[in-house]
């Protein structure tokens, strides 16, 4: 079964009229809109898998690694042999960074080469991984609002639907407030702030929020990579520590689980290499007695991927991690939406579920 051909398929698809996010926070000052790197590779037997590379404003450095770099180096090879596949080429491409779009284009590839391999065995990928779940817990992951009243408006609604868990991406103490009055007491609310806070300041910001019952604190500390920080923070703060989307290969989740960083551990399927990598961080963290967390801000391929591997290698406690915002489209339309803070995992062959070509043609961009 030979690649043979690559397509990068980039979507741009705003957010609602009507709809508020933080525009800062998306790096676009006009409405905001979700920028998605699809990843086609189809096969010389009529298969294709889809994949997704971590987006925002990464999308075009990562589509001109696979479409400049990467794509030549996969056409006429066997799909079937992933390991040694993705193994080569990360040896072949280190010298351009173990991070960033480089490696989200591989992780792309990835995953489009485990859907194929699902589709090939007919078989899902949470199969092929050794079995699991059907069904997993997850909870709603909000955009930045800075506002209080949308705020409200955004915590009722995920709590309408049926969500038990919140998570937030607001950076000022009293929107979190705000959130945790909304949501009442018995609703879990984690923050994640990505890495604004030096250690210091940190500690500072840990004292305001001790009051507020967080189920973790998501990436605290700048840079992201200073562990040994993230460790003493964690030593001396009451609220658990989350961290782990920044992290891009095996020794590094290794070095920041031996440091003892983090209460849960969050690899980013579509930011560290894929599923073939994904895979490696559960029994790392299982020997740490650190839950995985996946993050899964995305909702594409990717997310399916970290749908299927903690379906086979989660333990109970771990959730998915939905991103609720209101989009005037999604890639699978309604087939993937939870019901009440559930999310179904795919039964099908492969990822279980290709992109809707009537969105992938009404939201093409470039």
């Amino acid at each position: 079964m030979i690649v043979t051909e690559i397509e990068t398929v980039v979507l741009r698809i705003p957010v609602k009229s009507g709809s508020r996010t933080d525009a800062a926070a998306w790096g676009d000052r006009n409405l905001p809109a979700a920028d998605t790197l699809l990843v086609r590779v189809l096969t010389d037997e009529g298969l294709e898998g889809w994949g997704e590379a971590f987006g925002f404003r990464g999308v075009q450095p990562a589509r001109v690694a696979i479409d400049q770099v990467i794509a030549p180096l996969c056409i006429g090879r066997d799909a079937a042999r992933i390991g040694a596949l993705m193994l080569e080429l990360q040896k072949k491409l280190h010298v351009f960074g173990r991070s960033g779009p480089l490696v989200y284009a591989l992780s792309a590839i990835d995953i489009a080469l485990w859907d194929i391999a699902g589709k090939a065995a007919q078989q899902p990928v949470h199969q092929l991984l050794g079995g699991g779940e059907s069904v997993l817990s997850c909870y709603a992951s909000l955009a930045r609002y800075s506002n209080p009243f949308i705020l409200r408006d955004r915590v009722r609604q995920a709590l309408d639907a049926g969500f038990r868990m919140l998570k937030l991406h607001e950076i000022r103490l009293p929107d979190v407030r705000e959130a945790r009055e909304e949501a009442g007491s018995t609703v879990d609310l984690a923050l994640d702030v990505n890495c604004p806070w030096s250690l210091n300041e940190a500690r500072v910001q840990v004292r305001e929020l001790e009051g507020l019952r967080l189920k973790w604190l998501e990436e605290p500390l700048w840079p992201p990579e200073n562990f040994d920080g993230l460790a003493g923070l964690r030593a001396a703060c009451p609220i658990p520590v989350a961290a782990g989307e920044n992290v891009s290969t095996l020794i590094e989740f290794e070095r920041l689980l031996e440091a003892g960083a983090v209460d849960f551990v969050q690899p980013s399927v579509a930011k560290m290499g894929g599923i073939s990598e994904m895979t490696k961080v559960f029994p790392v963290a299982a020997v740490h007695n650190v839950t995985v967390m996946p993050h899964t801000f995305y909702d594409g391929p990717g997310l399916l991927a970290a749908i299927h591997v903690a379906a086979a290698l989660s333990p109970k406690e771990a959730l998915i991690e939905w991103r609720s915002i209101d989009l005037e489209a999604s890639i699978y339309g309604d087939a993937l939406s939870p019901r009440r803070g559930q999310i179904r995992v795919p039964q099908e062959p492969g990822l279980g579920l290709d992109p809707d070509p009537g969105v992938i043609q009404a939201y093409r961009s470039g």
